[in-house]
């Protein structure tokens, strides 16, 4: 691993700056090994000082496009599912980036070595998840790069390039934990669709974004401990400060309790009508 940065932070540095997804993932997945080798070893890597850039590196394909003008998905026919994969390929390399980034941006914060052993985990897991469904797309005749993809996921990082406490907030704690709540939802579409890879590969990330979540829900809690501050009513200020618009139901509230999540941090920034759904549902229902 002789091409592997000396610090982890040069190492998150060197992945952001590679704009080939296949590339990214696959340094991305060896500076990982080296961590924990090093780790393993007893001779752990230092961290550094971080240097990443505003934005990461990106291949010249897919063309980003704002949300709002992204071409409507039709699950049922099969460009339609192909569409929905390639939507899930451009969140798993954005989310690759976005968890080596946060251990670039916040070298300055000192924090325990477990907080980069999560974090260095999670970024070899999505570089994981964004091969497998990149393999899905090329069995389909496709490719990652052959749709265009919205811009949005990285305004999360780009609000937040200051704020650490908020960075934990919106993008494990609000970004990750909606997938907790579409991907099953998924999974049914490609099973229907008799699509056994697309399955396996969304069950291998359903399963392991659980432990994403609760690691952001973790270290969120940690610096709320560190500068005592109650964590909810942090978690709802910045929400409300950095993610631009409220929190739509239906939540996977199982999955979110398991990854540290409870009700009362997300039911409030639903909207009046929505948090009055889920305390009076006999309003809403009247067969209640």
């Amino acid at each position: 691993m002789t091409d592997i940065p000396a610090t982890l932070a040069e190492c998150a540095d060197a992945v952001l700056n590679t704009a080939d997804g296949r590339a990214k993932t696959a340094l991305s997945k060896r500076c990982a090994e080296a961590w924990f080798a090093a780790r393993a070893a007893g001779t752990p890597m230092p961290i550094g000082t971080g240097n990443p850039p505003d934005l990461p590196a990106r291949p010249e394909k897919p063309e980003l496009l704002n949300p709002r003008d992204m071409p409507r998905r039709r699950p049922g026919s099969a460009a339609g599912r192909i569409a929905l994969i390639h939507a899930v390929a451009h969140i798993e390399l954005n989310a690759v980036d976005l968890h080596w980034d946060i251990i670039a941006r916040f070298t300055h914060v000192k924090m325990p070595v477990g907080f980069y052993d999560d974090w260095v985990k999670s970024a070899a897991e999505e570089s994981k998840h964004f091969n497998l469904v990149c393999d899905v797309l090329e069995d389909q005749g496709s490719f990652y790069g052959a749709l265009p993809a919205h811009a949005f996921m990285w305004r999360a990082a780009a609000d937040t390039k200051d704020d650490f406490l908020g960075r934990l907030a919106v993008v494990p704690m609000v970004l990750e934990a909606r997938g907790l709540d579409v991907t099953p939802g998924m999974i049914e579409i490609f099973r229907k669709a008799g699509l056994d890879g697309a399955v396996a590969a969304l069950e291998t990330i359903y399963a392991e974004e659980v432990g994403h979540v609760a690691y952001g829900s973790k270290w969120f809690h940690f610096l709320c401990g560190r500068h005592d501050e109650d964590p909810k009513d942090a978690f709802h200020t910045l929400v409300k400060r950095y993610f631009h618009g409220a929190l739509k139901p239906p939540f996977n509230e199982e999955k979110r309790a398991e990854a540290g999540i409870p009700p009362d941090f997300y039911w409030p920034l639903t909207g009046d009508e929505a948090q009055e759904q889920a305390t009076n549902p006999a309003r809403f229902n009247p067969n209640a």
